[in-house]
């Protein structure tokens, strides 16, 4: 059985104009750390949730949601309290 594949989604699948540009690269650089930190935090959150609650669990949990929440202070202070996407555009 031959399939019938459309050659536009082949040809425009790799356009240039869908790369990401300089800015939103550099946006994503800049936003990093606190992907990382939210990263961690939904990591503790899994883990806290496969065993029974206890102390470190919820310590693990909390110093995450800290650490991410500094990440994102960070970053607020590094844009000058303006949005990374406004940045980019």
């Amino acid at each position: 059985m031959d399939h019938i594949v459309t050659v536009q989604d082949a040809v425009t699948a790799f356009a240039d104009w869908m790369e990401p540009t300089d800015a939103e690269l550099k946006a994503i650089e800049l936003e990093m750390p606190a992907i990382l930190a939210d990263v961690d935090q939904v990591d503790a959150e899994i883990a806290a949730l496969e065993n029974r609650p206890n102390e470190l669990s919820t310590r693990r949990v909390r110093r995450a949601r800290r650490r991410a929440l500094t990440a994102r202070v960070a970053l607020l202070n590094q844009t000058g309290g303006t949005s990374v996407e406004e940045d980019a555009a």
